[in-house]
């Protein structure tokens, strides 16, 4: 499977090691699609649908029904990695604007890539 930027797709992401999520759970493809053309691995966030609730910097709230996702769910910002793509099993959908924006706001920001503050 080709991976796609700003897709959701559910991942295999077991064995987890130290606080990484774990099981098979949604993740969306954070890495450009220029590399995820020929690359073996992808970059990606996590989601988790043990929401926070509130506003949170290393969270963006997903509603249910949202890219395919059967419950709300939060995207974790602060778990991004690169996965093997024959860890992805099956794609489920498109992450739409406004969530893609504000991902790749607050991706930045937690990164620091930009000169604002988290806090």
């Amino acid at each position: 499977m080709t991976p796609q930027y700003g897709h959701v797709y559910v991942a295999d992401l077991n064995p987890r090691f130290g606080t990484e999520p774990e099981k098979i759970r949604p993740v969306v493809v954070v890495q450009t699609d220029g590399l995820n053309r020929s690359h073996p691995s992808t970059i990606i966030c996590p989601l988790t649908t043990k929401t926070a609730g509130f506003a949170n910097p290393l969270r963006v709230a997903l509603p249910k029904g949202v890219s395919g996702l059967g419950r709300a769910s939060d995207i974790l910002l602060d778990q991004v990695k690169a996965i093997d793509n024959r860890r992805l099993r099956r794609r489920l959908g498109v992450l739409p604007d406004p969530y893609l924006g504000e991902l790749r706001h607050k991706l930045l920001l937690v990164l620091d890539f930009v000169e604002e503050t988290l806090w």
